[in-house]
């Protein structure tokens, strides 16, 4: 890289610290220095071009992603120090009142929060947080629509790594956050066949072609349960939107990493049982922290998983759907190296439908990865919030 911030001395005044965004060399020397806690399945500069490369896609392409970083500012760029560093990502969300009408708004979803050992224990994330937290209420709140008012953020979110405490000490409270693991099963074991691409099995591979309208319809369903829920509760709803950019972003993601492990791409993103009206369908994606010799974490994580008609179908029905789509799955995670399937904080009706499919599982009440946490920037307390499809597609 060049630089040597070890010798940079950060100031002590609290004042003088800024939250900015970092030049394009700021940035490769955050991703440089993140390499090794996020990206050992990709060599070092195969890591640097993956972050390079994210920013190009739907979501985070035309301001779509934003980087911070806490600096000094009596330093020039690219000569003041990284004292601590994240990125927020632009998300369409909903908003459902108690009356059950529901708006249409933004949430950023906050990653990569990440201090250099040399600067830790100095409260510079905690600064950068705090700062941050302000900043978003209004960041990116114009409109993209020609003569309509400047869409609302409802809220940020981020996903905590390290325990439900001090994030929630700077206001982002902590929401449920369970998921259900499946062990990888071969095609041998489940009587599937994928090198055939799963022909003759009661559900259907999807792949990129299909989730156009597959997400259309879940945009509609969601906008549905999000003003049910309003309405039952007599509590505002919100819920970020699962719709193609989001979905891209993980999927593209994971192309990303599989062509330089692998060296080859996935043909199955997914898999959909029953007919039109009456499916349950299922996104996933494949990811990588150990690489295919440590794989412990390397995960298929189900991003989203529906049922489009929850009143018609018999739970029986969404019972054997659901089945085939994880047996699916689990094959997909023997194919491509992975430990397990997971899928995140599912609905009562999920819970039930997994209690009764007979397939062998584990529920995990996470306390220490991957919280899921709210800050609330509209009426009323983040308390009293419900987060309406809480799921791995929010995930960043």
């Amino acid at each position: 890289m060049g630089e040597n911030m070890g010798s940079t001395t950060p100031p002590s005044v609290p004042g003088t610290f800024i939250l900015t965004r970092p030049t394009d060399a700021e940035r490769r020397r955050t991703w440089s220095l993140t390499h090794p806690l996020w990206g050992p399945a990709l060599r070092h500069e195969d890591y640097v071009e993956r972050e390079v490369y994210l920013t190009t896609v739907p979501l985070a392409k035309e301001g779509g992603l934003s980087q911070w970083i806490l600096t000094d500012p009596s330093l020039p760029p690219n000569e003041r120090p990284i004292l601590s560093s994240c990125e927020t990502l632009r998300k369409r969300a909903i908003r459902a009142r108690p009356d059950g009408s529901v708006e249409d708004g933004i949430a950023h979803g906050i990653g990569a929060v990440f201090t250099d050992a040399q600067y830790r224990g100095r409260g510079y994330a905690n600064r950068l947080m705090r700062e941050l937290g302000l900043r978003l209420r209004t960041w990116q709140g114009e409109s993209k629509r020609r003569n309509s008012n400047p869409d609302e953020v409802f809220c940020s979110v981020l996903y905590s790594d390290i325990g439900k405490t001090f994030y929630a000490k700077l206001g982002w409270a902590p929401y449920p956050s369970s998921h259900v693991a499946f062990p990888p099963v071969s095609g041998a074991e489940s009587g599937l066949a994928p090198q055939d691409g799963y022909r003759g099995a009661k559900a259907r591979p999807i792949g990129y072609h299909e989730l156009a309208e597959l997400c259309c319809a879940d945009e509609r369903l969601l906008r549905e349960r999000v003003a049910r829920t309003a309405r039952e509760s007599g509590r505002t709803a919100v819920a970020l939107l699962p719709d193609l950019d989001q979905i891209l972003w993980h999927l593209m993601r994971e192309d990303y990493m599989m062509k330089r492990i692998f060296g080859r791409t996935p043909s199955v993103r997914g898999a959909v049982y029953g007919e039109k009206g009456r499916r349950v369908w299922a996104v996933w994606t494949r990811a990588y922290y150990g690489g295919l010799e440590k794989r412990e974490g390397n995960t298929l994580h189900l991003l989203r998983v529906v049922v489009e008609d929850e009143e018609g179908m018999e739970e029986r029905e969404v019972v054997e759907g659901f089945t085939e789509i994880v047996r699916i799955a689990q094959c997909e995670a023997t194919e491509w190296c992975l430990q397990e399937c997971q899928m995140w904080n599912p609905t009562g009706l999920l819970r039930r439908v997994v209690e009764g499919c007979g397939l062998e599982c584990a529920f995990v009440e996470r306390e220490g990865e991957s919280i899921a946490s709210l800050m609330w920037y509209g009426e009323g307390t983040t308390e009293g919030v419900e987060w309406v499809a809480n799921e791995k597609f929010g995930w960043c």
